[in-house]
């Protein structure tokens, strides 16, 4: 748990934030010129080339590799819920952190096609946030823990970091902290999540406005921004991505809820997310836009909006593909092929 020599936990946080390492440019420019001694027209692999570099860059060696790719799912209840935000209840949350125990989710298949381990954070399942409309969802000493738990996964030394989520209502605190963050309309960022419509999805509307209405004053803080209006499962995910960049470990985000947690490290310092990777753009409407917010590109854009890390888990397929070009195909020399 972080210890702050002040008093005042989200000190240690920003110190955090200003300690973030770069990649290791030596590393990605001889990356670069393996690519283009590669057997191929230079750019034809287009951004399986532009993945092999990032991945080198940060794993700090000319030929990366992905050997210990991890899923870390993050689970959290939300007092929000209450008012009627989705179609389901708060229940499904503990109920689908069972599945993923027992193995039948989405994303433990796809986990198990790209040989990735899977690991789930119960946060306090029992124990709700406040309804952020009401209540700040964490005190700052709170949020600070959270983050530092958030860090737990990367104690089994991943080589690549996917992240996921799972609880009912969090659609409904992303759209919060983005509508905290970016100002606009709160409709904008209020989508179906898991199926919101009609009075349903005007409630989602209503009440994103409403928590947001409640913290005008504390906005230009970040990070006070994710304690007001976040959820632990955002929290947790936030010092998970700072937690990965210390280590110089690559990221996957998964969809909307994730991208949340990492706009509150984009708006403490534009280079907080140098390490992610977007793994696709889901179906809800303002991913799109966020991650453009962000600089992200996503790898895939498949119409998904499951959550629970599925679309960060399909793209280590992606990120596998490319590193596995990178370091197996000849050079023209090793080939006897002319080059251009």
């Amino acid at each position: 748990m972080l210890r702050s020599a002040t008093g005042l936990p989200f000190d240690d946080i920003r110190n955090l934030v200003a300690q973030m390492p770069g990649p290791d440019e030596a590393a990605r420019a001889a990356a670069r010129a393996r690519q283009d001694r590669l057997v191929k027209p230079p750019g034809a692999l287009g951004r399986l080339e532009e993945i092999a570099i990032h991945i080198a860059g940060w794993q700090g060696r000319e030929i990366p590799a992905v050997n210990r790719p991890t899923v870390a799912v993050f689970a959290a209840t939300h007092g929000v819920a209450g008012r009627g935000v989705s179609p389901y209840p708060s229940e499904v949350t503990k109920q689908m952190v069972a599945t993923f125990t027992a193995g039948k989710a989405a994303v433990n298949q796809i986990c198990g096609v790209f040989g990735a381990g899977l690991r789930v954070f119960d946060l306090a399942l029992d124990l709700p946030t406040p309804d952020i409309v009401e209540a700040d969802a964490l005190t700052e000493a709170e949020c600070a823990a959270t983050m530092a738990f958030g860090m737990e996964a990367l104690a089994g030394e991943p080589d690549l970091l996917c992240l996921g989520e799972m609880g009912i209502g969090n659609t409904t605190v992303a759209a919060a902290i983005f509508h905290g963050l970016y100002g606009g309309e709160a409709a904008e960022w209020v989508g179906p999540g898991t199926g919101s419509t009609g009075e349903t999805l005007a409630r989602k509307i209503e009440a994103v406005r409403a928590a947001v209405e409640r913290s005008r004053g504390h906005l230009d803080d970040p990070l006070e921004v994710l304690r007001k209006l976040g959820g632990r499962e955002i929290a947790a995910m936030a010092g998970a991505i700072l937690a990965a960049r210390l280590q110089r470990v690559p990221v996957v985000l998964d969809g909307y809820v994730v991208t949340a947690a990492a706009a509150v490290l984009k708006a403490m310092d534009p280079s907080a997310l140098d390490h992610c990777l977007a793994g696709h753009v889901s179906a809800e409407p303002a991913h799109r836009r966020v991650l453009e917010q962000l600089g992200l590109v996503p790898l895939l854009d498949l119409g998904m909006r499951l959550g629970e890390g599925s679309g960060a888990a399909l793209a280590i397929g992606v990120v596998k593909s490319a590193l596995a070009c990178h370091a197996g195909m000849a050079t023209f020399a090793e080939a006897g092929v002319s080059d251009a």
